[in-house]
């Protein structure tokens, strides 16, 4: 028996400017508007906008809820004085490997807010119910499907949204990066995946449509997920379900700065992590062979041994196709490697991500003579 995907608020808004729709986690999603690299280009020098509604909210309520993210998060929720502050996070298995990536938003002492991904909120929910009824079962846990979420990014993206909504800006202008304010019932973070400034939007599932339809007609584009993927790859932002796993370790990830393993505090999988020292590590591609595009799975020659590209596309902003891969820890930037594209073997060049952020180019594209 089938299932027919899931449907964000926005869905008729998407159908009506003529979105191509596809199944993505079981959601259906606009993919592009009629151009991915016109998307992609917007966000970079103006403003574009993404619907991210099939993201989850989560809602954990009482006392001791810090105390509960202080064991169940990799990164330390210590680090959340203020109200409004987010940290970015890995959620682990006990063996170390990725759960799922996450934002928690300290709201208030007995609240904090969790996004989780649309591919894993069910396994996360379960998760996140079974621990809490072994170590807070006091705690409550709302899954917040009354809410919708808008991305709005780009260099343009702030003006936009105080054009639109002027009585945010008082709040909003002052926001340092990784904070959110409560303006009436929107929330607004100055947060997001495509490495270029803006807001990330949540709100009542019911007024998603009006700001969305407000922010089109103040000329800011409707973007769909094939730009988002450029976007975050460029930025070098991980994927959930490409660039981690639950068979992975986030120290071999590109995310080990999302761990404290410096504090005292035990959290789930840190001991795992403790016994078994990354052999691997994270690092960008910079195709220098043209003639075809990096692309996930494909396999890697190193003179350290093999390894695999875990995201790759063709980067609108560099006109070369790049990549996040995961390669021997003696791999290091400057090196040279091969790639398997289809029948070749391409000649790439190891960078540090990001490749691209704030509209700026971060990696040499022409090789030292």
């Amino acid at each position: 028996m089938s299932h027919l995907p899931k449907q964000t608020p926005l869905n008729s808004a998407h159908r009506a400017a003529n979105a191509r729709m596809v199944d993505f986690g079981g959601w259906d999603m606009p993919v592009h508007y009629g151009s991915q690299i016109e998307e992609h280009h917007a966000v970079r020098r103006d403003a574009g906008m993404f619907d991210v509604s099939h993201m989850r909210v989560l809602d954990l309520h009482g006392d001791g809820a810090r105390a509960f993210l202080r064991h169940a998060l990799a990164n330390n929720v210590d680090k959340l004085k203020e109200p409004g502050k987010a940290l970015y996070s890995c959620l682990l298995r006990a063996d170390g490997g990725v759960i799922d990536d996450l934002i928690v938003y300290h709201l208030r002492d007995d609240w904090f807010r969790l996004v989780v991904n649309a591919g894993t909120t069910e396994k996360d929910i379960a998760w996140l119910r079974t621990s809490l009824a072994a170590h807070a079962p006091a705690l409550r846990l709302d899954v917040r499907d009354d809410l919708a979420m808008i991305a709005l990014q780009g260099p343009a993206a702030r003006g936009k949204l105080w054009e639109v909504r002027p009585d945010t800006r008082a709040a909003t202008e002052p926001l340092k990066p990784f904070t959110g304010v409560a303006v009436d019932d929107l929330f607004i973070a100055r947060t997001g995946y495509t490495g270029e400034e803006g807001f990330e939007m949540i709100m009542p599932a019911r007024r998603v449509v009006g700001l969305w339809n407000a922010l089109a007609a103040a000329g800011v584009r409707r973007c769909g997920l094939g730009a988002r993927d450029t976007l975050r790859l460029e930025a070098g932002m991980n994927l959930y379900g490409q660039d981690m796993d639950e068979t992975v370790s986030p120290l071999e990830s590109g995310l080990a700065w999302t761990v404290d393993l410096a504090s005292e505090r035990d959290f789930v999988g840190k001991a795992a992590l403790a016994d078994h020292p990354p052999q691997r590590h994270q690092v960008g591609l910079f195709l220098v062979d043209q003639g075809g595009v990096l692309r996930a799975h494909q396999a890697i020659r190193t003179p350290h041994g093999p390894g695999e590209v875990t995201s790759g596309s063709f980067s609108p902003t560099l006109g070369r196709s790049i990549a996040l891969a995961r390669v021997p820890s003696a791999v290091r930037p400057g090196d040279m490697v091969e790639v398997a594209v289809r029948e070749k073997r391409l000649a790439a060049r190891v960078v540090k991500p990001p490749f691209v952020r704030q509209g700026k180019v971060l990696i040499e594209t022409e090789e030292k003579q």
